[in-house]
């Protein structure tokens, strides 16, 4: 689950991770009056930055014409101007894609003096199974391309799980991004706040792009998260439902939000077929083998390994819901799951639905004779396939014959 950059700061204040002082607003009014108590409070310079879960807001362009999603303001009447022209706009960024995504909710705060830029980032490190705190003295810029171009500038700690990030780890990773004298101590005290985020939140991503050193009272400089960005595990969301409270629905797809009240782990993509799968591993190998033989999945969707006759139902309304599908791969394999179960589902979705798409289905496993003897006595016009293979490559003619 993502969350906002304003709840993702809250969080973050919460750990003791200092952050800009500012205000969420869904009014051009109320960003008049949060700029107003900013600048009373000595704010020399606001921001006003576009509240959506995606990246390249300050380069993106909504479609009303106006440029940028994150504006400096020096009046809380050019802060009005700017919400008036963002809120209930469709911003477009790189990573929104050309649809965009409508803009709800500014996040109007103190700008303070940036002297120099940094990146820091905790994640989990699938390679050694841990925790990494990483950092990078290029902030500011996509961390992906700093990667790409310039590995050695960033610097990777990795974090023992059971100790958590020491105080001399985090002095190191303050050093080695060139910070001294009496930066080095707040730099260290945020890390360290980050990571017990990371951690306490259950978070998969805690990103702090830039990590600045600003200018404060009477020239001493300090480090702040100037803008934050945290991904949480939806796994773990069952132990802090004041986060699942900060969800939003309206930037994730409708689909996709249905298909979680199901119990359904379901991702849509731009192909053409859909595919009903039962495990994740089986799920990307049946995404891989219809691409094998020169198809496109419309979908990632895993009903997991126990899933019921409902749960089944359910994934085909929404499989039909999406109007690029042209034909449907069901591909189970039965462990704990039973193939009568899902044959059961897919008869009853058949029918609630008036299916007119192409389905190709492969059984196998637990109760298989049962599934196929289901499907069979049904009546429905349903493809079998016997092996991947041979159900990969006859849900791919099909969709070739209906988009024809």
């Amino acid at each position: 689950m993502n969350i906002h950059e304003y709840q993702a700061k809250q969080l973050l204040r919460g750990f003791g991770v200092p952050i800009p002082p500012g205000e969420a607003v869904t009014t051009a009014e109320q960003a008049r009056v949060a700029a107003g108590k900013l600048l009373a409070a000595g704010a020399t310079q606001l921001v006003v930055k576009a509240q959506i879960h995606a990246g390249g807001r300050g380069k993106g362009t909504f479609k009303n014409g106006f440029q940028g999603g994150v504006k400096l303001a020096r009046s809380a009447d050019e802060v009005h101007h700017f919400a008036s022209q963002m809120l209930g706009q469709v911003l477009v960024t790189k990573q929104t894609g050309p649809e965009g995504r409508l803009v709800s909710t500014l996040f109007v705060a103190d700008a303070p003096e940036i002297v120099k830029e940094h990146y820091l980032a905790v994640l989990l490190d699938r390679g050694s199974a841990r925790p990494l705190l990483m950092a990078s003295a290029e902030g500011g810029v996509d961390i992906e391309e700093v990667a790409a171009h310039s590995p050695g500038k960033i610097i990777k700690e990795p974090v023992d799980p059971l100790l958590g990030l020491q105080p001399h780890q985090a002095r190191r990773v303050a050093v080695a991004l060139g910070l001294r004298g009496d930066l080095i101590a707040p730099a260290a005290k945020l890390f360290l706040g980050v990571y017990r985020a990371w951690w306490e939140c259950d978070a998969s991503l805690v990103e702090i792009n830039p990590l600045a050193v600003v200018g404060g009272p009477g020239g001493k400089q300090t480090v702040m998260a100037v803008d934050a960005k945290i991904s949480l595990d939806d796994n773990g969301l069952f132990r802090h439902p004041d986060i699942v409270a900060m969800r939003d629905l309206a930037e994730e797809s409708p689909l996709e939000v249905e298909a979680s009240r199901f119990a359904l782990n379901y991702i849509k993509l731009d192909g053409s077929i859909a595919c009903l799968v039962n495990g994740a591993g089986l799920a990307m190998a049946t995404m891989d083998i219809i691409k094998h033989y020169g198809g496109e999945p419309a979908n990632f969707l895993d009903v997991g390994g126990g899933a019921s006759v409902e749960q089944v139902t359910a994934a085909f309304r929404i499989i039909m819901k999406d109007p690029h599908v042209k034909a449907i791969l069901v591909n189970i394999f039965g462990g704990i799951m039973d193939c009568d179960v899902i044959a059961r589902g897919i008869v009853a979705a058949v029918r609630e639905t008036a299916l007119n798409l192409p389905l190709v289905v492969r059984l196998e496993g637990n109760n298989v004779q049962a599934g196929k003897l289901t499907l069979g006595a049904s009546g429905l016009p349903i493809i079998s396939g016997t092996t991947m293979a041979d159900a990969a490559k006859k849900v791919v003619a099909a969709a070739a014959r209906r988009g024809a």
